[in-house]
């Protein structure tokens, strides 16, 4: 039996530290074998592989490769790309196979594993439990598959430059953290037409500045002070892989991704009207009352880029989208995964056929008084889902409306108040609480956020709260 870290296998990905306990030379040949074995019993013999811009990345990799292939898959080997380039390969190269290395926005020393079993569909819970318990089995298929190397970013360039018709040469800045995004997005953006101003588009592995993710207000305090500087129209922050957008007006201010949602839902809908919308749990009360009063149906949801996406599918939804910038476009439009340049070519589309500025733009959404999403650590050793479960069912008790998902209180709850709520769940890939508040004035925010805070105070003492 294999010696694995089960923290490692997440509900929808595989995230862990590269140490000796946890990925390593040995654990990740057999975390491959264990997905390779996965195609082999769906009688799925093809698969693209990528890697994003992180310590380890390359040379696992390199492992993970000679060990799918010798469970007989076949691999088309795509190199440094964004996880959507993978996704998106799947489909030019019909793949159901696809495996991305990244960590998506965990810090760099981690490193993990985003897996497909089908075209724009990656593994979930069940799926997960699957390979945890094919990869401690040892029980791998066995085959001698073959390998070939496709410099697939021409073609994805031209694909999604197809789908967009942006009209006049926008400008904009690109913060791409010294992660992935920074050689691959500009040169696409310049191709649309635009002008684009680059900030932190160099490959750093230490990743000085900080860690790219567009959840974290120093990041788009960045974005935002270089779209002043450089009189840019719009302002892009782009996560580690590429699959999470964050964006800030001309003047700077931070446009979070519940309100920008707003915006291209009004202009799916004039195409689709009457479409399901879906969003997730963590978004404004303002965005489903905007989508419902152009003529949408919004779909409240849970949050995790696998549940949305599965949601969308299932749906037949042309939009959906996550408050931490995962934005996914259905067929006809895009394929109905997330992709933060598609994203953003879309953005440039509409700001494109106007003249009128993001900042007059976005001021007719509608908005609440709200946080960013904030988080805090969980002390080690203690199960952060059934400290959630817990104060989500305290609130139950007391007669509050919860809303919550399949009747899981570890997936946490958002509490509902007459003018307001609150949010509370556990990060599924960092040992943190998630929460996020709104009301419609500043005094009723703060009254809900101390009643809930106060509540999980009561069960582990929380130091200090962070956007994330």
């Amino acid at each position: 039996m294999a010696e694995l870290e089960r923290s490692m296998f997440r509900e929808y990905d595989l995230r862990g530290r590269i140490n000796e306990n946890e990925l390593n030379e040995t654990s990740v040949p057999i975390i491959a074998k264990a997905y390779g074995t996965m195609l082999r019993n769906r009688d799925i013999t093809d698969s693209v592989v990528g890697y994003d811009l992180r310590t380890g990345s390359k040379e696992f990799t390199a492992l993970a490769i000679e060990a799918l292939r010798s469970t007989g898959v076949n691999v088309i080997s795509l190199g440094l790309v964004l996880t959507p380039n993978m996704y998106a390969a799947q489909h030019h190269y019909n793949t159901k196979g696809g495996m991305m290395v990244t960590a998506s926005h965990n810090p760099n020393g981690w490193l993990g594993f985003k897996l497909a079993l089908g075209l724009s569909y990656t593994l979930g819970p069940e799926e997960m439990k699957e390979l945890w318990e094919t990869a401690i089995s040892g029980d791998f298929a066995q085959g001698e598959g073959s390998l070939r190397e496709e410099d697939y970013m021409p073609v994805y360039t031209k694909d999604v430059l197809s789908r967009v018709n942006i009209t006049r040469p926008v400008r904009v800045l690109v913060n791409a953290g010294n992660g992935t995004a920074g050689p691959i997005a500009p040169p696409i953006l310049r191709q649309a037409g635009c002008e684009v101003f680059e900030f932190l588009t160099e490959k750093d592995l230490e990743y000085k500045r900080y860690f790219p993710n567009p959840s974290k207000k120093e990041m788009m305090d960045d974005t935002g002070e270089e779209t002043v500087k450089h009189k840019a129209e719009i302002g892009f922050a782009f996560d580690g892989d590429g699959d999470r957008l964050g964006i800030t007006d001309e003047n700077g201010q931070i446009i979070w991704p519940d309100r920008f949602m707003a915006l291209i839902s009004r202009e799916i809908l004039k195409e689709h009207p009457g479409a399901s919308i879906v969003y997730d749990v963590k978004s404004s009360r303002a965005l489903a009352e905007d989508i419902a009063a152009h003529g949408g149906d919004p779909v409240l949801w849970k949050t995790g880029h696998s549940y949305i996406k599965k949601k969308l599918h299932e749906l037949k939804s042309p939009f959906a989208g996550e408050m931490s910038g995962h934005i996914f476009f259905g067929p006809p439009i895009y394929y109905g995964f997330d992709d933060a340049i598609f994203t953003a070519l879309k953005l440039l589309e509409l700001l494109s056929h106007t003249d009128r500025p993001f900042s007059e733009l976005i001021a007719s959404v509608p908005t609440y008084i709200s946080t960013p999403t904030l988080q805090a650590e969980c002390p080690q050793g203690l199960d952060k889902y059934q400290i959630v479960a817990d104060t989500t069912a305290s609130f139950i008790e007391e007669g509050y409306k919860v809303f919550t998902f399949e009747n899981n209180l570890r997936l946490g709850g958002r509490i509902e108040f007459e003018d307001g709520w609150g949010l509370i769940r556990a990060s599924s890939n960092l040992e943190v609480f998630v929460m996020r508040y709104e009301a419609t004035t500043q005094s009723k925010l703060n009254e809900i956020m101390r009643l809930i805070a106060a509540r999980l105070q009561e069960t582990i003492f929380i130091h200090t709260w962070e956007s994330g």
